[in-house]
């Protein structure tokens, strides 16, 4: 028998394994859910986030949620984007000369160590022109961007209206 003869099952058995190997077009266990992951902001962490559907279909639903700055410098939401809305504005109601009054939040900034809470009757995100098909019980996908450029993103569970 020739070397070759003798060689070649072993040749066979390193081209079958080589099929089997782990090519850059082949995910690994976790890749996907890596590569499909939210957008993170080191040092940040979004948590609570919901969206509350209106009650008049037409009208604006609200977004809340908390985020917490554990990095060394203060951050500045610039931006929210909330997927498929139309339009996304970060508001806020104060109490003025004893009646409520909502308007226009402009760079709220959590500093290092500190909570930036958006909740009912405080900041809020109004959501206009929200997409078809949203349901309680489901989620869509919050991006905040910070004025530095970094961006956060996370989902929002999405409640009916009255938060239930």
């Amino acid at each position: 028998m020739n070397r070759f003869s003798r060689l070649s099952p072993l040749l066979l058995l390193a081209a079958v394994a080589a099929c089997g190997s782990n090519s850059p077009e082949t995910a690994q266990p976790g890749e996907a859910a890596t590569a499909a992951a939210p957008e993170t902001k080191p040092g940040l962490a979004l948590t609570g986030g919901r969206l509350v559907l209106p009650a008049v279909s037409g009208n604006p639903g609200a977004a809340y949620f908390t985020l917490a700055n554990g990095s060394a410098k203060p951050v500045t939401i610039a931006a929210v984007d909330v997927a498929g809305a139309g339009m996304v504005m970060l508001h806020e109601t104060k109490q003025v000369g004893g009646h409520s009054e909502m308007g226009a939040l402009a760079d709220p900034t959590a500093g290092p160590g500190e909570t930036l809470a958006f909740a009912p009757g405080g900041k809020h995100v109004m959501v206009m022109d929200l997409p078809a098909g949203l349901k309680p019980g489901g989620t869509v996908e919050l991006t905040l961007t910070f004025a530095d450029g970094d961006k956060l993103s996370a989902p929002l569970t999405i409640e009916s209206p009255g938060g239930q």
